[in-house]
This record gives C-alpha cells, structure tokens and sequence, in this order.
C-alpha cells in the first residue's frame, strides 16, 4: 500500500477577477522508503504542492477537488486542529531558508524538546536525550555545547540539520523537503543529500523532495515528476526521465543542463516562458513552446500515458496517434 496518495489535485485562489486554477489534476503515489523527487520551473505548482499535502495553503489557497490520503486516511479535509498533530507527527517538512523555520529567540535545544514532547509522550529529560542523538544523527558536532546555542550562533549548513533534525524529531512516516539544498555550497549539499538517504533507507521514511537542481534529483531520487503549469508532465524512474525523456519539456530541461565534456557557444534554452495562470492555453499548456506541436495538442489536454520506462501526459506517446493524424489529414482533404 502507497505511503502517499495524491489523486485529482486541484488547488484554487479565489480573487475579485475570477478563479485561479494553480495545481490542475495532480495525481501521484509514493511508497515507504522512497524519495520521490519534484522539478520543474519557478512557478510550476511544485512548492503549492508540497504545501497542500502539509496542510500549510496560504488562504485564499484551498483544496477545490480531488484526495490526499496518508497510510490509506484522507487528510485534506481535516480541520486546523487535527492536521496539526498529523503535521510533525506523521509528515515532517525541511523548508528552503532554515530561518523561517528557525525561532531566533529560543535555543535550538529549547525548540527540539518542545516539539518532541508536543507528539510524543516522553519527559523532559528525555526529550532533551532524544534531541542530543538527533543532533548527532545528523552530523553536528559537540552536542552537548551546541544543543543551548541559538539559531544565529550556526552556519547555514548546520542551521539546515538542525531543522532536518526538527523534521525527524517525532518519526514521521513522510518529509515534505522544499528546495532543502538551494542555499548551500555544493560540499554541504552532498552531506544534506547523504543525509536524507540515510534518514530513508533507517527509518522508512519517504521523502517527496522539491528542487530545481537536477543533479540533487539524480543523486538522491529513486522516481522523478516533472511540473509544468500546475500539471504532471512526466513521471517515472529517475534514470529513465534523465537519460530517456519522453516529454519534450523534460528533453528541454535535460538539454538545458550544460555539458562539461562538449565545447558549445550557446547553452540549450526553452524558448518563451510558463503561461500566467489566467492564460493557460486550451489542450497541451507546453503547446505554444513545444518544437513537436501538432494539431491534438492546441484542442485536447493530455492526461499522463504509458511512454516507455515512463509516464508522460503527451500525444506524441497516444495509442491512437496514427488513427487520429489521418482521421484530421481526412478532415483536411
């Protein structure tokens, strides 16, 4: 049984000028122990993603449609109360800026013992054990000085493990991860990465991972989404999306990643940009981008179909491509 399923998505932002569709028909499932990662450009619906399944929507945002279920039970249309304790308890989340996850004014020692003891029912004294072996699990050296310091006296390399640490404390089955390797060098991002595989592979714990960074996705990832538009474009085994693209965006973000070994005066791009919310295109919102466009895709969306190793939502991979191009050349004749 999947650990997390997300089935028919649709999260809207009300407004004076009309409704704003922001997730359209998201539709995923991640099993125990997996790391399922997400990319896709700024604005693809990713973060709002993550969000949802948290409970964290900021309000107009709602849940419009669709079911997300955690161990089998709904959880989208819990109250504040009661999403409360599934949120650190059941679903752990690392934010991009530990900052913002981070209260200045308490110690991080402070923070730890307080959210273990709001899920678990352990004492102090034991709260503050189980908070020192966090801190060490994830790699911050002399505990036992450090657990009374305050955020601003850690780097932003150790501020990250502390708030992996936070996300760890009440040994949830899910960690939603935002973008939790954006702000740090490359040395630090790798222990990060090590760290969240460890946390899998220990605990059975699944992670749904939010980045731009497809190396991060490679390293870490065992399956891989790729968003466009508040859309699942392709879904599948990390090295199959990587290496064997069955959408052409995701063959437009590969070809975007710059290549060591070849000598080129410039770098692949997507021309053109993500459509506004309130001007997606009819059929294939990736159309008026796409260098493969036909006809199908300006007049009928794609939903997610069989491509290979992989899943992707494109009539290119349509069992009834054949039939559909000469019903249309009949058309025109």
């Amino acid at each position: 049984m999947p650990l997390l399923q997300v089935k028919n998505l649709i999260v809207e932002f009300p407004g004076r000028r009309g409704t704003l569709r922001a997730l359209d028909d998201i539709s995923f499932e991640i099993a125990p122990g997996e790391i399922l990662g997400v990319v896709g450009e700024s604005g693809a619906g990713k973060s709002l993603t993550g969000a949802s399944i948290i409970g964290l929507l900021e309000p107009p945002g709602r849940v419009a449609g669709g079911q997300i279920l955690l161990e089998g039970q709904r959880i989208d249309n819990l109250g504040h109360e009661q999403m409360r304790h599934i949120r650190g308890r059941r679903i752990g989340a690392i934010f991009q800026d530990p900052l913002t996850s981070l209260n200045p004014l308490y110690s991080i020692g402070r923070q730890l013992i307080e959210t273990i003891q709001t899920h678990l029912p352990v004492s102090a004294a034991e709260a503050r054990q189980r908070a020192i072996g966090l801190l060490q699990d994830t790699g911050i050296p002399a505990v036992e000085q450090r657990i009374d310091h305050y955020p601003h006296q850690f780097s932003g390399g150790m501020r990250q493990r502390v708030v992996i640490a936070l996300a760890l404390a009440a040994e949830p089955k899910l960690i939603v991860a935002d973008e939790p390797t954006t702000a740090l060098d490359v040395s630090i991002q790798a222990q990060i990465i090590q760290l969240l595989k460890k946390v899998c592979r220990e605990r059975g714990a699944a992670v749904m991972l939010i980045t731009h960074d497809m190396g991060v996705i490679a390293e870490t990832c065992d399956r891989v989404a790729v968003m466009y538009a508040g859309r699942i474009a392709e879904i599948g085994p990390v090295h199959e999306v990587i290496n064997h693209p069955a959408h052409p965006y995701t063959a437009g973000l590969m070809a975007a990643i710059p290549d060591m070994t070849e000598d080129r005066e410039q770098l692949n791009q997507i021309d053109g940009a993500m459509p506004r919310l309130n001007a997606i295109p009819k059929g294939c919102a990736f159309n008026p981008r796409c260098p493969q466009v036909f006809d199908r895709c300006r007049i009928e969306r794609p939903e997610l179909m069989d491509a290979g190793a992989t899943q992707a939502a494109c009539w290119l991979h349509a069992p009834d491509r054949a039939s559909w191009a000469a019903r249309t050349e009949g058309v025109a004749a």
